[in-house]
């Protein structure tokens, strides 16, 4: 049973008589043959003061997953110092880069030799093996404590959907729908729709011949979709496929898909295929910004393997979107499940500048002709 917290000066004399006595008590806590701590790269070395130590609390995963994560993202910045699991015969093992270096009950003593900043707990069930007592004083004392899926979502920019509970997402600060935020929201999907379909209409005449002068058949295309609360609706688009692409039955397109024509990859290169929906805004059933919307029969085949899918339609799906902006060009149900995990990162963050920040990113992707993802 451990104490009440202790003050920093008592942990540490604490530590060092027990470090005096003997060696065996070493090895019975498995301190002994903890591993020395190696930076990511070379600027941990050259700055550790502004290196922030990450403790890892769990080897699952999610564990995994932050892990990744992290050494992607933060390489020099943030170095994981290694993981901790319940099971003392698992310590050294190697889960990504940095190995399982203790137990749940070396926790402290860990944190301490290591000069931990953050401790990110990533336990997949907490019932009775979270060290509560330890957490309390370690976030007493000014170390950061904080849940995994939260620290993987503020890094990743994604939910980690197959590892969380409903009560996560229940009790969590996210998918607020202020009404002054909805208005506005709405108010500037209505006059950049307008001005768009004045301003553009050129270009979609331009476009208009192209279409027809390469491939027979009509200039627009349409395809039912899923909307706002699983209502269904009929999109628009500029065709940019072949007038037959779909005689065998429903498939997912793909970046170099062969049914496209000569100037729809072009058109998709840029996403001006796109265009039409702008109309679609202007009636309500989309918006600039929001999860791209899927075809029922997919929507209804992943709604069956995918957590939590239902939840990408609490908003108006949008012309672009967050994972559009994040994750390549999507054409199997293992893309539509990560890209399910961007889209409700956006749904649980919605906000104007979030959306600001995507078409930013559109538009910068339109001109670079980095094409539709």
């Amino acid at each position: 049973m451990r104490t009440p917290l202790r003050t920093t000066c008592s942990r540490n004399t604490t530590a060092k008589r027990t470090m005096n006595s003997s060696s065996k008590s070493d090895q019975e806590m498995g301190l002994e043959s903890l591993p020395t701590r190696q930076p990511l790269v070379s600027v941990s070395v050259n700055f550790p003061k502004f290196t922030r130590r990450v403790l890892i609390l769990g080897v699952g995963p999610l564990a995994r997953d932050l892990c990744q994560t992290l050494l992607a993202k933060r390489a020099g910045f943030t170095e994981v110092v290694g993981f901790l699991d319940k099971d003392a015969s698992r310590v050294g093992e190697r889960l990504v880069n940095p190995t399982i270096i203790g137990t749940y009950d070396q926790l402290f003593e860990i944190a301490e030799r290591y000069q931990v900043h953050t401790v990110a707990v990533c336990l997949e069930d907490r019932r009775a093996v979270l060290p509560v007592q330890t957490l309390l004083d370690m976030k007493a004392m000014g170390r950061d404590v904080v849940d995994g899926h939260y620290l993987y979502e503020e890094e990743s920019g994604r939910l980690s959907i197959d590892h969380l509970k409903p009560s996560a997402l229940i009790f969590s600060t996210g998918f607020r729908r202020r009404l002054l935020t909805m208005l506005l929201k709405r108010a500037l999907d209505v006059v950049v729709s307008i001005i768009g379909v004045i301003a553009l209409l050129p270009l979609v005449l331009v476009l208009a011949v192209l279409i027809k002068v390469d491939s027979s058949g009509p200039v627009f295309y349409r395809q039912m979709r899923v909307g706002l609360r699983g209502r269904p609706y009929m999109i628009w688009k500029f065709r940019s496929m072949r007038q037959d692409a779909e005689q065998s039955g429903a498939r997912w397109a793909s970046s170099e898909d062969p049914r496209v024509s000569r100037v729809g990859r072009w058109i998709r290169k840029w996403r001006l295929d796109e265009l039409p929906q702008l109309i679609n805004v202007l009636k309500g059933e989309m918006s600039l910004v929001g999860p791209r919307p899927e075809r029922p029969v997919f929507v209804q085949e992943l709604r069956n393997t995918i957590p939590y899918y239902d939840l990408r339609h609490t908003v108006r799906p949008g012309i672009t979107g967050w994972a559009q902006t994040r994750f390549r060009y999507g054409a199997s149900k293992e893309d539509s499940h990560v890209k399910l995990q961007y889209d409700l990162f956006y749904v649980k963050n919605l906000s104007l500048a979030l959306d600001l920040r995507i078409v930013v990113h559109t538009v910068k992707v339109m001109f670079m002709g980095e094409g539709a993802r």
